[in-house]
């Protein structure tokens, strides 16, 4: 291989991998850690390892996926908002085509994963692929597009509990909930840093919808997202590292409030970014909680 052609392939591999936002894994972990609430939960601290590791890679690759299509259904907004304008497909680095293939792959090689689970747990593989791939193009249609991805996102909910114990029980179902009210908060932060493009290009998000109580109503969420976790933790007779976990999982909640108080863009992405330090908490509180059983 000569040395321009391998130039290429590195270049043409870079532009894969930023595609597939591996360069950015914030995403990966706020996916990410609702599952392994789920999973903490459903084996009681001791998840099935095999299960582990299928949910883990499943989620890493589902949010790769997820870049993908998102970016594709994009390519005509992206050159107009600055934050995206660099992206790949936008850049005219990788071609839609491309694009559209890399995502298939990707969706098969997480299906032929989730085939090593049971049957349930491969069935609801199907509706969680759907969700993944239809999430970009809600922004055209409603101004809750940040609701629809809590949803996408939070499937990995149900299914690590299906993947654990080959059933949902009511708290798995709190816990999706929570999972769903959680991706409204940090996505509306998020949409905050777009909200002045969003509106010159006729994009939806929660962020238009709230409006000036864009702040109020996160605040409200935040509080409603405490109270459903700190249920589950009374229903499952959960000790004090969990409680302590969530309180210092609130206080993530009241900095981020702080970083949006003024909605200084760079602030309000800074706040979206805090969301990882919020989940990591709660998992960690749950973690020492089985340990300490």
């Amino acid at each position: 291989m000569s040395t321009a052609s391998f130039a290429f392939n590195r270049d043409r591999l870079g532009h894969y991998w930023r595609l597939m936002r591996f360069d950015k894994p914030i995403g990966i972990l706020l996916l990410l850690w609702p599952a392994l609430w789920a999973l903490w939960i459903a084996g009681q601290g001791r998840p099935d390892p095999l299960v582990l590791f299928v949910i883990v890679t499943g989620v890493v690759m589902m949010r790769a996926a997820g870049c993908v299509i998102n970016d594709y259904a994009d390519r005509d907004f992206d050159p107009h908002v600055q934050r995206t304008q660099q992206r790949p497909i936008a850049a005219g680095l990788v071609s839609p085509k491309e694009a559209l293939i890399l995502f298939i792959v990707l969706c098969l090689a997480s299906f032929g994963l989730v085939c090593l689970l049971n049957g349930f747990t491969i069935a609801l593989s199907v509706p969680g692929a759907f969700l993944a791939a239809s999430y970009p193009f809600m922004k055209r249609f409603t101004h809750l597009p940040q609701a629809y991805l809590g949803v996408a996102f939070g499937w990995a909910v149900p299914m690590s509990f299906a993947a654990q114990t080959n059933s949902i029980p009511w708290v798995g179902w709190e816990l999706f909930l929570a999972t769903v009210i959680w991706a409204l908060i940090y996505d509306t932060m998020y949409a905050m840093v777009d909200r002045d493009d969003d509106l010159k290009i006729g994009v939806k998000s929660t962020a238009i919808l709230f409006g000036e109580y864009d702040r109020q109503i996160i605040g409200g969420l935040q509080v409603l997202m405490l109270l459903i976790l700190a249920v589950i933790g009374l229903q499952l007779r959960l000790a004090w590292p969990y409680y302590l976990g969530l309180v210092m999982a609130a206080g993530f909640f009241v900095y981020q409030q702080t970083l949006i108080f003024h909605r200084v863009k760079a602030d309000c992405f800074k706040a979206f970014l805090n969301n990882h330090w919020f989940g990591t908490t709660v998992f960690v509180g749950l973690a020492v909680n089985y340990w300490s059983m």
